[in-house]
């Protein structure tokens, strides 16, 4: 199991949004993101990318958020895990983020990771 994303569970990371709340993906114009939806600067995923994330529980579209990362989201038909980042006190069940993140991952397999 690959743990380039679930080694920041736990961590405070910074998110760059590319796809704020409220905002449509640039090429699924199907796909409203009701989340804030971006990347984690300086790191690196399997597909040459930064770790994708999905800021949870702010509900303002922001350009740059700090928080704390609590799971990922891992597609089992896609290699491109989303960590799961939220304000500090903030937390969501494993139910809670798949519900969330659905009007994304409902077009993938996805399960939520927790560190052990």
């Amino acid at each position: 199991m690959a743990d380039y994303a679930t080694k920041l569970i736990g961590q405070k990371v910074t998110v760059m949004m590319d796809r704020k709340m409220g905002s449509v993906h640039p090429r699924f114009k199907e796909i409203y993101y009701c989340q804030n939806y971006g990347y984690v600067p300086e790191t690196k995923a399997p597909d040459g990318d930064e770790i994708d994330a999905y800021v949870l529980g702010v509900f303002k579209p922001f350009h740059k958020y700090i928080g704390k990362a609590i799971a990922v989201v891992r597609r089992e038909d896609d290699d491109d895990d989303k960590l799961i980042v939220v304000p500090d006190g903030v937390d969501y069940s494993d139910e809670q983020i798949l519900a969330l993140v659905e009007f994304q991952e409902r077009f993938f397999k996805a399960s939520v990771i927790r560190k052990d």
